[in-house]
């Protein structure tokens, strides 16, 4: 009888599958643009892996090993974005995503100016001095350097907009991003209960993974986007856990620290000193004093009825057809019935409920034409009711 081992060929091929599985998450991370310190500390683990894979043995550890690896060479180590500093764009984009709002869109302004001067350091290109067309050559002398391109990636200042749901703190959070030819990524940090969530969980931990900030940065591809962190405030309302949270915020937004941020399951320093950061708040309670000190606050004061009226007509209402595939020809408006839409019911510092407003009646005036009702469709202040049912909108 033959008592040969008719399992060695398949034990053999579970071997030579383990050993080549380490050695591809070898050569991945060798090829990464990981830091050569951090690189080296995971090839430690990796060749751990490959001398029990060659003795046919499976490693449980192999799941978290590859798990970690795939994080840290996910991370853009060293990618930045090129800035574009061009302020008459930026002025542009705001103007055609935001009515009014010009003290914040000045500030803005002022820091985006700021930081092209701090990006023109070390470039020899010269800006004439404009006097000099009117009076002759001699004075053509030049006032600053200026760069032709973008040299490299500056500090950029910790935002913080204060302000009532509804007053465009996110969305013009987006349109600084699209300005500056940067990356967006929105965090929420409502109802964050776990500092964890920022900071990361541990290895040695059940379930590790990084924490939110790395995401946002494996997210974005670059080492410079613009994080949004939204509704700060909104933290845990526990004491103790709120104190963590702001202290990990302080971390983070501080330009004095977060050049080398630990997170805790990447175990590594990360410089985060060339990210944007704009956060959003309803209110500053509950925010520290530590941490207000780290941010430039910018109030975001409530929409007036006049400037809802202009926002409803060249932005809203024109959004709202186009995605309905309507032409403004279908629907008409009367100058009376517009005070009734902005405020139906009490005062609402956004626009929110204004779009959702819009929204209805269009969507009214869509059913309509559907019916066959003939067209144009105009709304007056009689027949509101029929497009905008009663009591829409905050009471107060």
């Amino acid at each position: 009888m033959d008592y040969t081992n008719t399992n060695t060929p398949q034990n053999n091929n579970v071997t030579d599958d383990s050993v080549a599985e380490v050695l591809a998450l070898k050569n991945k991370l060798l090829t990464s643009n990981t830091p050569v310190e951090l690189k080296n500390e995971a090839l430690t683990s990796i060749e751990r892996l490959e001398r029990i894979a060659r003795k046919g043995v499976y490693s449980a550890e192999f799941e978290n090993v590859n798990k970690y690896i795939e994080w840290i060479i996910r991370i853009p180590w060293g990618v930045v974005s090129q800035d574009n500093f061009d302020l008459k764009q930026a002025k542009g984009l705001m103007d055609s995503t935001h009515y009014g709002m010009d003290p914040v869109k000045n500030v803005i302004m002022d820091y985006i100016a700021s930081m092209q001067l701090e990006s023109m350091q070390g470039r020899n290109v010269v800006v004439s001095n404009p006097q000099s067309q009117a009076l002759g050559s001699a004075a053509e002398k030049p006032l600053l350097s200026v760069p032709t391109g973008n040299s490299r990636s500056v500090k950029a200042p910790v935002f913080l907009f204060v302000g009532l749901q509804g007053v465009g703190k996110t969305s013009i959070a987006e349109s600084i991003a699209e300005a500056m030819g940067r990356k967006f990524v929105r965090i929420s940090l409502g109802a964050i209960g776990d500092v964890r969530t920022l900071r990361g969980t541990p290895r040695y931990a059940l379930d590790p993974e990084p924490g939110q900030i790395i995401k946002a940065l494996v997210r974005s591809g670059t080492m410079n986007p613009v994080i949004l962190l939204d509704e700060i405030e909104k933290a845990s309302g526990n004491a103790g856990l709120l104190n963590d949270v702001m202290a990990a915020l302080l971390e983070i937004l501080d330009p004095e620290q977060n050049n080398t941020f630990l997170d805790h399951y990447i175990d590594y320093p990360v410089d985060l000193s060339k990210v944007f950061f704009i956060c959003t708040a309803n209110n500053l309670g509950g925010l520290s004093a530590a941490l207000l000190d780290r941010v430039e606050v910018i109030r975001f004061t409530s929409y007036s009825d006049e400037e809802k009226s202009v926002i409803a007509k060249k932005y809203i209402l024109p959004r709202v057809l186009k995605n309905l595939n309507l032409s403004e020809e279908f629907v008409k408006i009367d100058e009376n019935a517009w005070p009734m839409i902005i405020r139906p019911v009490g005062f609402d510092a956004g626009i929110r409920q204004l779009e959702r407003n819009i929204g209805g009646i269009v969507r009214a005036v869509a059913r309509k034409i559907v019916e066959g009702t003939p067209m144009p469709i105009i709304i007056t202040v009689e027949n509101l009711n029929q497009y905008l049912p009663p009591d829409q909108g905050p009471l107060s």
